[in-house]
């Protein structure tokens, strides 16, 4: 398996449970109401922000004990409230809490609690449902299971801003077919959410906005209904005008201006109406510039590529507003050179988006060109992006330095073989081995994050080591030996490991016994961090499934391999022990 940015370890729950969880689950059953009542309080106080407690409990069965009191008719109506908050509170932990909620059947048992009178009781019962419906782990269909629920909610749609809050949240995420548009529509979704536009709570007109844009994505049915609507004497097409306006929120520009482009490509508005020309249109634009975090502007241009997409003066106008063309062409120079000095968090953040932008930037030229010769004849990729961004990486300053690795290592990721090879074509070889010699701690971190983005997927890392491994394994062997920072060494070990996960690649490594030495002197390194990057790069080169297995374990066995594995096992951190554990059950396999 090659060693990505973030490796999944496998933690053993089981082996974490302590007799502080055991006395939480325990005090649930004493036959006392008064005390299970503090008990269940007391554990709402220890789960709080304590994902490893969460995950205890829930190994330890808290959960259907919970479910049980929460739906008995002899509970109290405070213990069944505290119950549905302590639920509500593990379905906040991991993606795996939330599985094991669904397991345990926690969405009917809610949904029977919300036909208990009691406000502050819904309440709960519906914030708890709400965030595990949001999860993508969870089925939405079983919101749909019982025909009963879609029109009870619509009931509680009155009852105060928080059980509006979380119904119009649920509803926006479990709408995802035209069937579900359907019957939240037969339910009568519009005439209840509507009034809400205009609530006091931002909130509640944010849930209820998003209702909107799902119910109406190629809806034509709800967007020639949605026309109609009037919200306080005022269209409905006209509070979307209002919610786009530069003073509201970019989250409320954003969805009021969805909602409009659904309305239109549903065929409720014209294309040449006012509201899209002079409002929608401009607002997109304006969401893809710079001062936009990348998400928002992901949204923004692919927002606006699905409104022009069948318009030929929708694109006209688009393209000679704001320099959009411009703006596109930046999509693939970022982080600008500001923010690489200043604003570490922000790149970091920037990064998990950049494939998107880039995509987003694709899908709009698309868009742009699918009826426009001019714009069509400049393909991004052959407007000399990669020998643009090659060059910067040559320049005296460090910051465009970083800029034009960072902004390769983007294109890089989980990006197809060609682009991949054209990049270490463009960049060559020696400025690639420039670059990871560089006195900037950043261009050098940048560089090996690109190097690292190279080596991904077994055919692409076999490639680029049968072409450039020698020169490779010279880099990596320097900067091991070298004085470098931890967060240095690791990014060169997860590089060396991903090598060992290659088909042929591993054997550059098998062959090199002082690398070997090397790898085996990081295992027994007093930073867990590097610990664990070698010990990975050894589970990749010992993988039983693959050809050469044996040796290659019986070649580690003798060099001592085994030993350090053995010692690892019984590592304090329980991500490196479980990690050598994995490596360890190879042999005995």
């Amino acid at each position: 398996m090659a060693c990505l940015l973030e490796a999944p370890l496998r933690i053993s729950v089981l082996s974490e449970v302590t007799a502080t969880s055991r006395h939480y689950v325990d005090r649930l059953f004493d036959p006392d109401p008064q005390k299970v009542l503090q008990g269940v309080i007391d554990m709402k106080n220890a789960v709080i922000g304590n994902n490893k407690q969460k995950a205890n409990l829930i190994v330890l069965g808290a959960v259907p004990r919970l479910l049980y009191l929460l739906q008995q008719s002899s509970s109290s109506l405070e213990l069944r409230t505290e119950c549905a908050v302590v639920l509500g509170s593990l379905a906040m932990g991991t993606e795996n809490n939330i599985k094991s909620l669904v397991d345990c059947h926690i969405i009917p048992a809610l949904l029977q609690g919300l036909l208990c009178p009691d406000l502050i009781f819904i309440e709960a019962c519906l914030r708890c449902l709400r965030t595990v419906f949001i999860s993508p782990v969870t089925p939405v269909q079983l919101l749909y299971t019982d025909p009963t629920v879609i029109p009870h909610l619509m009931s509680l749609l009155s009852r105060s801003q928080r059980t509006q809050e979380y119904i119009t949240q649920i509803f926006s995420h479990c709408c995802k077919t035209p069937e579900h548009q359907t019957v939240l529509f037969n339910h009568g979704a519009i005439q209840n959410i509507a009034p809400l536009l205009i609530s006091p709570s931002y909130k509640v007109r944010m849930q209820a906005l998003k209702c909107f844009s799902v119910l109406a994505y190629e809806n034509t049915q709800v967007s020639m209904t949605l026309v109609n609507v009037l919200v306080d004497g005022e269209l409905l097409s006209q509070v979307f005008v209002r919610m786009m306006q530069r003073d509201q929120p970019i989250e409320m520009q954003l969805t009021a201006a969805k909602c409009l482009t659904y309305m239109c490509r549903a065929g409720a508005i014209r294309t040449d109406d006012s509201c899209i020309v002079l409002k929608t249109l401009p607002c997109l634009v304006r969401m893809c510039s710079k001062e936009h975090l990348l998400e928002e502007r992901v949204e923004g241009a692919e927002t606006l590529a699905y409104l022009m997409e069948p318009d030929v003066e929708l694109q006209r106008i688009a393209s000679t507003t704001d320099h959009l063309v411009a703006m596109l062409a930046d999509y693939f120079k970022y982080p600008s050179s500001v923010s690489a000095i200043t604003d570490i968090k922000r790149l970091d953040h920037d990064l998990k988006h950049a494939h998107e932008l880039r995509q987003a930037a694709f899908k709009l030229y698309a868009s742009l060109g699918s009826n426009d010769e001019d714009i069509r004849k400049k393909p991004i990729l052959e407007s000399g992006v990669v020998e643009l961004l090659c060059s910067l990486t040559q320049s005296d300053s460090p910051a465009l330095r970083v800029n034009g690795i960072w902004a390769l290592m983007n294109m890089a990721f989980q990006a197809d073989q060609k682009v991949k090879v054209e990049i270490v074509r463009c960049l060559g070889t020696e400025q690639l081995f420039r670059l990871l010699s560089d006195p900037d701690t950043n261009v050098l971190m940048k560089t090996l994050g690109l190097l690292r983005n190279l080596l991904s997927t077994r055919p692409h890392i076999d490639q680029i080591m049968s072409s450039h491994g020698k020169q490779i394994m010279q880099a990596v062997t320097l900067i091991l030996e070298a004085e470098h920072s931890i967060e240095v060494k690791e990014q060169t070990l997860c590089i060396l490991a991903n090598i060992a996960d290659g088909n042929t690649a591993k054997e550059l490594i098998m062959t090199n016994d002082d690398m070997l030495q090397k790898v085996k002197y990081y295992m027994g390194h007093s930073n867990v961090k590097l610990q664990l990057a070698a010990t990975f790069c050894i589970s990749n080169l010992i993988w039983n499934e693959e050809d050469g297995s044996q040796e290659r374990q019986d070649k580690l066995r003798e060099m001592g391999f085994v030993d350090i594995l053995h010692k690892l096992t019984q590592a304090s951190d329980p991500n490196l022990s479980d990690r050598a554990k994995t490596a360890m059950q190879q042999y005995l396999a």
